[in-house]
């Protein structure tokens, strides 16, 4: 117990991990931010629901394709400096549609232009400040900032959409997109490299971008343990994660909810994944490939419930355990992956995590969706994804040795 205090301790006076946190905290809150304000001026300002689709689009697919480049990209260069540089210019492109739209310009073909070049972007911070984790931080310690820094990138995705919706409440859209602005300004200040005092690039070999591509991932082709944990990590986000988070709406509507349940169900699913994120910053656990086996089991068996029980008051106890048993699935994982990659090729092999953590979302919601669409009832839909996950969670379980036994030395 001294001994976790003392590392905790002295993470915390980690002056570059602090900056990395702060600045990966407030990019968070940005995005959200710019998220939910130009969601509302599609459907309000714009007036057109059918056109936000596409704008959505605009900002989530080009993000989600360039992640695997974004790694490349990470190994080839300085972490610090592609964190920074796209976040300033994230900044400055929210200062363009604060601009055009306090002039009146704003239009739905430059919002796509710009939601698009803002989407793109995120793809390349994302693998770039995962990868720079293990070089800020003892191994002993990167379960612990991994704990520290996704548990309160929960807390921004609250937050963003609280504070972005007050700002409109009170002041309008145009200063929505202003704030959000100077948040992701701010948040590119902390990741100023001269402040992270990042060490020397590990990759020094010098190949065409696409070769890096296929190194990384020939890389994660050899080794059982990512393969396996990638494969777990996809069937949490389209079966679990992903389908839940779309059917959540569907839910509250059909069970004669008001906008105020929808909200208790997404915070308890928020508050699940802080309260889990926090037990696993300071609980020493060796046996990573089961416990997140374990947290995969658990999570689907806690979503083919939530299929099956028309009360409100009980579908918020159980968003709860869902955001509490997600994160014993990523965060052992993840930890693991950063303590045993080879430094030279960490960004490539955090890009394609990243790719299969956050790829798969938007393919739930379209499945989800068009099974609704086409009159197939909410609850079978989420039952029979949550039985098709959990059959993939008990073969992994059965057959996934190298995984189910793998332990760590920290």
């Amino acid at each position: 117990m001294e001994e976790q205090e003392q590392q905790q301790q002295s993470l915390l006076k980690n002056r570059p991990f602090i900056f990395l946190f702060l600045g990966s905290f407030l990019a968070m809150i940005g995005f959200t931010m710019f998220f939910m304000t130009t969601t509302w001026f599609v459907i309000s300002d714009l007036g057109s629901a059918s056109s936000l689709g596409i704008i959505l689009i605009a900002i989530t697919v080009p993000r989600i394709l360039m992640m695997a480049f974004g790694g490349v990209l990470a190994d080839k260069f300085k972490k610090t400096t592609i964190m920074f540089t796209t976040s300033f210019i994230q900044g400055i492109l929210l200062v363009i549609i604060f601009l055009l739209n306090n002039a009146d310009l704003l239009t739905f073909g430059y919002l796509i232009i710009l939601g698009l070049l803002f989407g793109t972007l995120d793809a390349f911070s994302g693998p770039a400040g995962t990868s720079l984790i293990p070089k800020l931080v003892e191994k002993s310690q990167i379960k612990q900032a991994n704990a520290i820094i996704q548990g309160f990138g929960q807390i921004g995705i609250v937050i963003g959409p609280v504070i972005s919706g007050s700002v409109m409440e009170f002041a309008g859209v145009t200063t929505g997109y202003f704030v959000a602005a100077i948040i992701v300004l701010l948040s590119a200040f902390f990741m100023f490299p001269p402040f992270l005092k990042e060490g020397p690039v590990d990759n020094t070999i010098k190949q065409t971008p696409l070769k890096d591509l296929i190194e990384g991932f020939n890389y994660v082709k050899a080794s059982r343990f990512l393969i396996t944990g990638i494969l777990i990590l996809i069937t949490l986000n389209f079966f679990a994660f992903g389908s839940i988070s779309i059917a959540i709406p569907i839910l509250v509507e059909t069970y004669g909810g008001s906008p105020i349940n929808l909200s208790y169900i997404e915070a308890a699913l928020g508050i699940g994944m802080l309260v889990s994120t926090a037990i696993i910053g300071t609980v020493k656990i060796r046996r990573r490939g089961l416990t997140s086996l374990l947290g995969l089991i658990a999570t689907l068996l806690v979503a083919i419930a939530f299929s099956q029980i028309p009360n409100l008051h009980i579908l918020t106890a159980l968003a709860f355990l869902i955001g509490f048993t997600i994160t014993f699935v990523s965060i052992p994982f993840f930890t693991s992956a950063q303590e045993d990659t080879d430094p030279r090729i960490m960004g490539r092999v955090m890009s394609i995590i990243f790719l299969a953590m956050n790829g798969f979302d938007p393919l739930a919601y379209a499945g989800v969706t068009v099974l609704v669409a086409r009159g197939v009832d909410i609850q079978l839909v989420i039952l029979s994804f949550s039985l098709i996950g959990l059959l993939i969670a008990l073969i992994t379980l059965w057959r996934g040795k190298t995984y189910r036994n793998y332990t760590s030395n920290y």
